[in-house]
């Protein structure tokens, strides 16, 4: 009996991730590529009242997109590949450019996972991580109007 309930346990929670899963749409970001990533970060910012800005594909300065609000931040938006991992290139890359967009805060959002040092590092410099549980329960408990998969297929929110 005492090793069932373990399993009992670990079913439970594969399920209560498998539903949080189906809910968020994390598979269709799965299927983005980096540009409709950003796009779709900036559909979820703006549901929030931030007024979100996609930064041009290249020679970004290390952000993707700009929140400006409350707060000015900076987000490093990484869209791999399930078992890729998001090192401290990342971490740099988005530390410098609070600096240079003078914001507030950095972060980096992924649809993967970060490295050890990666995680050790953005601790050091106060930049903010965000990994695949936590965008998937970040995009249910937003609810935005568009899911994941309208953001993929309609062009006009990538602009």
């Amino acid at each position: 009996m005492v090793y069932v309930f373990p399993s009992i346990k670990k079913a439970i929670k594969r399920k209560k991730h498998h539903q949080l899963m189906k809910r968020s749409g994390i598979r269709d970001v799965d299927r983005m590529d980096g540009y409709q990533f950003e796009a779709y970060l900036k559909v979820l910012f703006k549901s929030l009242g931030y007024r979100p800005m996609v930064t041009k594909k290249s020679g970004d300065y290390g952000a993707d997109v700009i929140l400006k609000g409350k707060n000015k931040i900076v987000i490093q938006a990484k869209r791999y590949g399930y078992k890729h991992n998001v090192g401290m290139d990342a971490v740099r890359e988005v530390f410098a450019s609070k600096y240079y967009y003078k914001a507030d805060e950095a972060w980096i959002v992924t649809n993967s996972f970060f490295t050890k040092q990666a995680k050790e590092l953005a601790k050091s410099c106060n930049v903010k991580l965000l990994n695949r549980y936590e965008l998937e329960k970040f995009i249910v408990q937003i609810n935005p109007e568009q899911s994941p998969k309208e953001v993929v297929r309609r062009k006009e929110f990538i602009k």
